[in-house]
Formats: C-alpha cells, structure tokens, sequence
C-alpha cells in the first residue's frame, strides 16, 4: 500500500512520516505544522460523483485520495462511526440556499451544535486507530492526553468526541469570561472520567501561547512519560488530523450545489469563511487545489481584524493590538495558528522563510511577507471585517429577509460575502447554531446594541430558557437537545488558573495523578 507522507511547514522533520504518525504527534518538533507531501488531485467529475454516495461514504473516498495508512475498509469503518445517527440530519451538513447567489453550508448538526463536530467526531476515530498501529509497531509505549485551547467551539467538540475513548485523556483550557454562556456550561457539564476542562485567567491566545510552549517543554514531557506513562498530543487545529475532515465537507458541498442544480459542473463558486484561527478557510483552500472549482476565499474578520489587515497589506501584527471581546468569540483570535500552513503552501513550501516569520511574531509581535508571496496571497483571497453591531444588525436582516435565524458568526460571514459579491455564487460556512449565542441572538432581533442591557424579565433568563423565548418569538426551533438539557446538568469544572505555563503544566500533572 502506497502511503502520502507529512513532511513539517518549518523543515524540521528529518524523515517525512505517515498519516499516522502526524495524528498521534499533533504538532511536529520545532513548533511547525504537519502538511502532506503530496496534494491529491481529483477530477471535476470525481468530484461531482461524490454526491451518488451517503457522506461518510464521500469522506472515506477522500481519506483514500490522500493516501493514509490505514486500510480501505477500515477507513469505511470508522467514517461510518464518525458520521451517523449523532447528527440530526442524513444529510450530515446540509445547504440552505437564500437567494440564487448565496448558499449557506450548515456546518453546526453535530452532537455539540457547532463546525468544530464536522471535524472532532472523526479525528478521536483516526487518533484512536491510529495510536494502535503504531502501538503494535512498537513505535510508542505510552497513553495519550490531548491539551486543547479553545476560543469556544472547539472545546466541546474535543471533550465530547474523546470522552471515554481508550488511552487517552483530554484536558481543555478555555478564556474565563471569554465564552458564551452556553459554551461555557457545554464544558463544564462535560461527563466522562478522561476529560477536565480549566478556565484560564487572561484571553484564547494566552491560552493557545501556553499550550504551545508546554508542547515544546522536553522536561515536562520526560517527567509526563517517566510519571504518569502519557505523551501530549493536539486536537486543535494545528492537527492534521482536525483539518483533513474540513476538506471533506467543501469538497462535498461542491458536489451537493451541483447534484441540486444550483450551479453547473465547473461552474466557480467562492467561499466565505468566518475565521480566526484560518483552519477552516485553509480547508476550502485545500479543496480548491484538490480540484473544486472555488475562484476567490473570503476571509470573515469581526473587530479583531488580524487577518483582513494581513490579507490586505501583507503585514501581521499584534503590536499594540487590543484584544476585543465580541458577539463572535469563537473568532477572538490575534495569533492565527493555521496561517503558517497556508503560507508554507504560497511560499512554495519554503520553511526556511516560514521559520523566519514565526520567529518574528514569536520575538517582535509582527512579520511582513515578501512581495512575491504577498501577491499569491491577494490572487487567492479577499477580506473584510464586520463591527459588533454591525454582526447583529445583519442577524436581524437575514431574518427578516429570509425567515432564517443565524449565529454571530455566520453573520459576520453574511454581511462580508454581501460586500466582496462578485458574479459567482458564495457558499457562506455557517459555523455554529444560533442557539450558542442567544444573548446575541435576542440583542439582533430586537434591534439592541451590544453595549445595550437586556430588559430586566430577560436578564433574569437563564441561557436556555432565553433560546426557548427566541423559538418563540421566531418559530426557529426546536433547540438542539444537546443545548436545551444544560441548565439540568451539574457542573464538574471549576477550577480557575493562571495562564503561564508552570500553572498549567501544574494543573496537567494534578489532573493525571487523580486519574491513575
């Protein structure tokens, strides 16, 4: 069986290894990211086909394109877990179309009511098998404990998808007071007796900062293998493991709008993306070099706009950048982990010019890129950035114009596609229920500002029952039973810490001697 080796975005990597091998480690030595050698390619019409097949059937298909080494049947196998009866549709990520132009790809029917599922249902799937093969090899001799920074959507999906599995544990570091409620109680609520979760004192990039620098702690991973028998490994983004599965659902979504008659095969659509940490948007871009007909990525920015600032001038900085809280919090993101893939791929996968750039942000707060790559990068995408009220006033004229009730997220989305339109149709990523963020929610449809109080007799609603008014009101129900149980559930975490890496490393160990 021929098999794609991963090679690192920072050269690192002295031997390329297997899919396998890059799950189970998450993030290569030297902090850089793991990418295939090689991009499959697929035919327009391969691509089309895809919709003839149920979509756990179209994800295996594209798992065999890129050449894993595991087998064909146990791909099957473990695609069909990873997309079945714990989503609410068959059809797993639907498309709602509200115009002939605009089509919104319905990322959020996973058990957790939000995109991160379309990915963590499957990734605990491929690191579990993934961890025997290696296990039986005799290549590893230790259990797992996967360390998460979530900006909220990612947590849940992680401790939900590895709760309970064989091996490994999962520990989730999250904001304090940087999460919707919902999310936050989605966390804490969590069962299993493998998963602890910590709020951290300070923003999502301390939290990311500091999980970063324990992954590149040698003392710390001797003393967790030499203690307590574990390796950390990632299930955020920076794990291709996470990102693969995000390939599957534009790839699939292409092959849905054409099977529907929405557009013609090879007709080109752009995608638009609400992003922070430029995974999902790497993902589109990724399907757009497979062989989908995508023209133009546009990047969704909310007022932290990081990312439209580098987009639009070639420059990334966080120097005397505030960090703001915003109705979209899963995108209060400064530092955007997976924008060193991307621009490892428009660099022509020069790691030497990737090491140099993270260097610098690492040291200086900021990088500029080299012209050539910087006109790569404006020939492959476009960016804007939507303003808090701005976010929910665009929640209110959706609904008002299509009947159809969106998150923050998407709705930042929304308003950027409508702004960067061209002739071709945009397939807008909806990332989340509307439901996560119903404080937005109930702000937008009564035209409240985000500085503005709620009336008192809703102040005094918990979460759940502000979603139940809002169904009310607006007919779009029911709520997600994942999301309507929460207020009935006992809170297990928390615990409150300090965001430098001793404290957390402290944290780890506590969490791993009450376990064994």
């Amino acid at each position: 069986m021929t098999t794609n080796r991963y090679i690192d975005t920072r050269n690192s990597t002295v031997e390329p290894i297997p899919f396998t091998q890059a799950v189970v480690k998450g993030l290569a030595d030297g902090g850089g990211l793991f990418v295939p050698e090689h991009i499959p390619q697929l035919s327009l019409e391969e691509i089309v086909a895809l919709a003839d097949i149920p979509y756990a059937q179209r994800a295996a298909r594209i798992y065999r394109a890129f050449d894993i080494d595991l087998s064909a049947e146990q791909i099957e196998s473990l695609m069909q877990k990873a997309y079945s009866d714990n989503f609410d549709t068959e059809d797993i990520c639907p498309i709602t179309s509200l115009d002939e132009k605009t089509h919104v790809l319905e990322l959020w029917h996973g058990p957790t009511s939000a995109f991160k599922d379309m990915a963590l249902q499957c990734l605990p799937l491929f690191f579990e098998a993934s961890a025997e093969v290696l296990r039986a090899e005799g290549n590893i001799d230790t259990e797992f404990m996967i360390l998460v920074a979530t900006s909220g959507d990612t947590g849940k999906a992680a401790l939900e998808g590895f709760a309970n599995r064989n091996g490994v544990s999962i520990g989730v570091l999250y904001p304090d007071g940087g999460v919707s409620d919902i999310q936050r109680k989605q966390m804490i609520t969590q069962s299993g007796d493998n998963v602890v979760v910590w709020a951290v004192r300070g923003n999502f990039d301390n939290c990311q900062t500091s999980a970063k620098r324990i992954f590149n702690d040698s003392d710390f991973a001797c003393k967790l293998k030499t203690e307590y028998g574990v390796a950390l490994s990632s299930a955020n983004s920076i794990n291709w493991g996470r990102l693969l599965p995000q390939v599957v659902y534009y790839l699939s979504s292409y092959a849905q709008l054409v099977r529907s008659s929405t557009i013609e095969a090879g007709q080109a659509i752009d995608i638009c993306v609400p992003t922070g940490n430029f995974g999902n948007i790497l993902a589109a871009w990724y399907a757009k070099k497979i062989g989908a007909p995508i023209e133009r990525l546009l990047c969704a920015s909310n007022e932290n706009r990081v990312l439209t600032d580098f987009i639009n001038t070639g420059t990334y900085t966080i120097v005397d950048r505030p960090f703001i809280l915003t109705p979209s919090p899963s995108m209060d993101i400064l530092v955007s982990s997976n924008l060193e893939r991307q621009l490892f791929e428009l660099t022509g996968r020069d790691g030497s010019a990737i090491s140099y750039w993270m260097k610098d942000l690492a040291e200086k707060g900021c990088f500029r890129i080299d012209p050539h790559t910087f006109t790569r990068l404006r020939a492959e995408f476009a960016s804007d950035s939507v303003s808090n009220d701005e976010c929910l006033r665009t929640i209110k004229e959706t609904f008002d114009a299509h009947g159809y009730l969106i998150d923050p997220h998407t709705a930042v989305a929304c308003k950027v596609a409508e702004r960067l339109r061209s002739d071709n149709p945009v397939l807008v990523a909806s990332t989340a229920h509307w439901a996560k963020f119903g404080g937005s929610v109930y702000r937008a449809l009564h035209e409240l500002t985000v500085s503005d109080s709620l009336p008192r007799e809703v102040e005094q609603l918990t979460d759940c029952e502000l979603n139940d008014l809002i169904s009310q009101e607006t007919g779009c129900g029911p709520i997600p039973a994942g999301l309507a149980s929460l207020d009935t559930m006992k809170a297990r975490f928390t615990t409150v810490i300090d965001s430098d890496k001793s404290a957390v490393e402290e944290a780890i160990s506590l969490f791993l001697s009450s376990i064994q």
